[in-house]
């Protein structure tokens, strides 16, 4: 009888621990998804944080996360992705300037937001869930906007280093050029001076400088 029971105890001692593993992979599993389907450019939605939380928040969540949904502690394929993104918004929100400029885009789109809708601070519809949706399109917006932009200047100043790359290498090119000219024209100087040397002689009959014959006077009268 006692056999029976130790070997009850253990059945259910096993059982809850496929529980709570099963329990354990729902859960990497549903953080996984969210994080893929978080708005990228939106560090802060992608770690799961309010705009404006301490530095320290930042780095909690993070380690937080990273453990949980670590490509080597779960078998999801797509944990490499997540964990990828997770990764590289923890590094721009730790970045002074790159946090700076989000929390600039996510003000941005608050106060377009309030003046589409003619709202002040005071506005009762600024404490509602449904503002707090609009808020994320309006900030999504935004972001995409500024995205936009800076790809449109990274792109103009490639095509200007590019242009400036091409005005150089033609200009070292002419360079190489006359350089080539000079160094064959000095290797051909004594076979020029030669030749000069051979007109010269030829002109004048092989019998050294031609004499000029003087003319007679006539006599006047």
């Amino acid at each position: 009888m006692a056999n029976n029971d130790e070997k009850t105890v253990v059945d259910t001692r096993d059982a809850l621990e496929v529980l709570e593993s099963e329990a354990k992979e729902w859960e990497k599993d549903a953080e996984i998804n969210r994080i893929l389907q978080a708005f990228r450019l939106d560090a802060y939605a992608v770690l799961g944080l309010k705009p404006g939380v301490p530095e320290s928040d930042i780095k909690n969540m993070y380690r937080k996360k990273s453990l949980l949904i670590h490509p080597d502690k779960t078998k999801n394929p797509q944990a490499p992705d997540a964990f990828d993104r997770l990764k590289k918004a923890q590094t721009e929100l730790m970045d002074e300037k790159l946090r700076t400029n989000l929390d600039e885009a996510i003000a941005d789109a608050r106060m377009l937001l309030m003046r589409e809708n003619k709202w002040t601070v005071d506005s009762p519809e600024l404490k509602t869930e449904e503002f707090e949706k609009k808020w994320a399109d309006k900030t999504k917006f935004v972001l995409i906007e500024n995205e936009q932009r800076r790809r449109r200047q990274v792109k103009g100043q490639m095509q200007d280093e590019g242009r400036q790359q091409r005005k150089e290498d033609e200009e070292l090119e002419a360079r190489k050029r006359k350089r080539q000219h000079e160094q064959d024209w000095e290797a051909t100087r004594d076979q020029r001076i030669d030749s000069w040397r051979q007109f010269q002689k030829s002109k004048s009959g092989g019998d050294g400088p031609e004499k000029k014959k003087k003319k007679k006077l006539k006599p006047i009268g």
